[in-house]
């Protein structure tokens, strides 16, 4: 679990509510790490209880705060009460990290299964748009707001025997450039970003990648940060996260 999370000098987020999805392990977790550490109290979500639990720990030990709130993500009622949870809760959503996601690779899209692609369609596309649904009115109603989608690279390229996860990732996308012409007339930012390989447990079985030189979690964190800390009258609609050298 990452312990660096000493809290910056400055709170830029201090009073703000920031809900993160997967925030259980891997991208999830740091970035969860990196907003409490920025002065947000972060709600974090995933179906692992305990996991979730930890995290909350972490952040409570470096005087953050953090609320879990455990939720299968592909069931729509579920995602609807923990909107409703959040508004009775904390009366507020500044900051939406959709993470959560799942893949099957290594397999011909002839030789998937109808319940992965169930499976991958569910987690990594419909997903985010529930948590949307459930969580951007207050956005709207506040006039501020910030959604961070997390997609991939394989988003944006072929992705040989993962078709369907590419899929997805392409729909999470569209999803994203199309909300957020639909939200700014809100104030509310929508953003997209499009990490290579990270080194996280996530990815094709038997890799022999060099994880040191893969884009680390941290990494992705960083970029989170500087899109909700960003002027105003901008916003950063997309990011391509590369490793610097190829791993």
């Amino acid at each position: 679990m990452a312990t660096n999370i000493e809290r910056d000098a400055v709170d830029p987020l201090g009073g703000q509510v920031a809900v993160v999805t997967g925030a259980a392990r891997g991208i999830g977790e740091a970035i969860a790490l990196r907003l409490a550490r920025m002065g947000a109290e972060v709600v974090l979500t995933a179906r692992d209880s305990a996991r979730l639990t930890q995290v909350k720990a972490a952040i409570e030990e470096q005087a953050g705060k953090a609320m879990v709130l455990p939720c299968d993500l592909t069931d729509a009622a579920a995602v609807a009460a923990l909107g409703e949870r959040v508004r009775e809760q904390c009366g507020r959503c500044d900051i939406l990290v959709n993470n959560a996601g799942v893949g099957v690779l290594r397999k011909p899209l002839i030789d998937l299964a109808v319940e992965e692609w169930d499976q991958m369609m569910d987690t990594n596309l419909r997903a985010p748009y529930l948590m949307i649904r459930a969580l951007a009115p207050m956005m709207v109603a506040a006039r501020s707001g910030h959604i961070i989608n997390i997609s991939s690279l394989a988003g944006k390229n072929v992705l040989l025997e993962g078709a369907a996860y590419s899929a997805s990732k392409w729909g999470l996308n569209g999803l994203t450039y199309s909300v957020a012409e639909e939200l700014r007339q809100h104030n509310v930012r929508v953003s997209v970003i499009a990490p290579g390989s990270v080194n996280t447990g996530f990815g094709a079985p038997g890799s022999t990648k060099d994880r040191s030189r893969m884009v680390q979690p941290n990494d992705v964190a960083q970029v989170v940060a500087m899109l909700v800390t960003q002027a105003p009258t901008s916003f950063v609609s997309e990011v391509l996260l590369r490793p610097t050298t190829k791993p």
